[in-house]
């Protein structure tokens, strides 16, 4: 039986020559409702105004909870909701929103709230960064994936449409949070698919995190595929997400600590790490066209969720790994293995040819000097998963390898030949 939990602390810290800066993320239930709290703890006095940035499709009685918490000790809030698609996550919505903002005759003390998924962090954290060129931030995420990675770690930012396609937050800025409240409660309204894609984001965690958390997590779990793995993501009972959620905050809050603007110029402990999966994610995730295997997942929405195209480039950038030498066939296996049994799908439907997709890997922001870089999970002979290597223009067929991993149908063998494993 589940019993309730006190809330889980983790804190954030940044160091530098001139000061010391930190804040919480606060991760258990009946979070929202007591908001106005929470606020007080990190404000001498609490905020005159707040300004929500609130998701269409957060159940209303979240935003609700949390406006009434904040009106109940005599702040004045003001909502504004935003439809999170990626179309919408551009500098005219952020115009929108900054008009509304100024509109309300905030002052420099007064927050901007998100809540909402990632993209609604994305946006309001813009909203906040550049308003009197800054304004304090608090994340409130709604979704599994916000928790685990988007809510944590201050980038900010928002897509352009350009000729040769989306180009995904391509202008934004690093603006730090003051609070992060992620409230479980929240995750028993996702659709199935939307829940299922936040742990995209926790398995990419659990293959990096013994480069940066020295015990044993949970998350290892999620690396011994099993029927119970499946039964759990299925379920999502909060005794098995909230240690998920916990020790993937605690991977990104001990990576974005070490290298807060992603200046590091030293690869095991270079921020750039945490886009393990994320130059082919983000190559294929705004493409039309793409179909989900029926059986396996819902068919609304999105072609791709922003979770289901990291776990392709997971599989991805594992079967490169593999080209190059740096991990066992096995492991690799193990990955794919993973993907599916938390009732995902490993291949996709409808990828364009192998020039398109290079073409659109080579506008990823970790592109430096026209040459590609890519996070690349290693573990040879008895090593575990749990560490990776950033690879600097990797060869073009090992790039093919990985992208031939993920094509359903899968080439035949005539079709794969001298393309590398596939």
């Amino acid at each position: 039986m589940s019993t309730a939990q006190p809330e889980t602390r983790i804190p954030v810290r940044f160091s530098h020559a001139a000061e010391q800066r930190s804040y919480e993320v606060l991760v258990g239930s009946d979070l929202l409702p007591a908001l106005a709290d929470r606020l007080h703890a990190i404000f001498p006095d609490l905020p005159g105004r707040a300004f929500l940035i609130v998701d269409d499709k957060v159940p209303a009685d979240f935003p609700a909870a949390a406006k009434n918490s904040l009106e109940a000790a005599g702040c004045t809030v003001t909502i504004q909701h935003i439809t999170a698609l990626e179309t919408n996550k551009t500098p005219a919505t952020v115009e929108r929103l900054l008009t509304a903002l100024a509109e309300t005759r905030a002052d420099r003390n007064d927050p901007v709230i998100a809540i909402g998924g990632g993209i609604t962090g994305d946006i309001a954290g813009f909203v906040a960064a550049t308003y009197k060129r800054g304004v304090p931030f608090i994340q409130c995420p709604t979704t599994l994936l916000a928790m685990v990675d988007a809510s944590v770690g201050g980038k900010t930012g928002v897509n352009l449409a350009t000729a040769t396609g989306l180009k995904k937050n391509i202008v934004g800025a690093f603006w730090q949070p003051r609070l992060v409240l992620a409230d479980l409660d929240t995750l028993a309204s996702l659709p199935g698919r939307v829940f299922r894609a936040g742990l995209g984001e926790c398995l990419k965690h659990a293959l990096l995190a013994r480069a940066f958390v020295d015990s044993e997590l949970s998350l290892a779990t999620l690396l011994r595929p099993s029927l119970q793995t499946l039964n759990a993501s299925l379920a999502r009972s909060k005794d098995w997400v909230r240690p998920l959620v916990i020790d993937s905050v605690l991977v990104k809050a001990a990576v974005v600590a070490a290298d807060e603007r992603e200046e590091s110029t030293d690869p095991h402990t270079s921020r750039a790490i945490l886009n393990l999966g994320h130059t082919f994610a983000h190559a294929i995730e705004t493409l039309p066209g793409l179909s989900l295997d029926p059986t396996t997942l819902e068919t609304d929405g999105p072609a791709l969720h922003h979770g289901e195209a990291v776990m392709l480039g997971l599989v991805a950038a594992a079967t490169t790994a593999v080209a190059m030498d740096l991990l066992e066939p096995r492991h690799a296996t193990t990955i794919r293995q993973t993907v599916e049994f938390l009732g995902m799908t490993s291949r996709v439907r409808g990828l364009p040819d192998d020039a398109t997709l290079l073409e659109a890997m080579g506008h990823d922001k970790k592109t430096t000097g026209g040459k590609l870089r890519l996070i690349l999970p290693t573990a040879k002979a008895d090593q575990q998963l749990g560490h990776c290597k950033v690879v600097t223009d990797p060869p073009q067929q090992a790039i093919l390898a990985g992208l031939d991993a993920i094509r359903d149908p899968a080439p035949s063998p005539l079709e794969g030949e001298g393309q590398g494993e596939g």
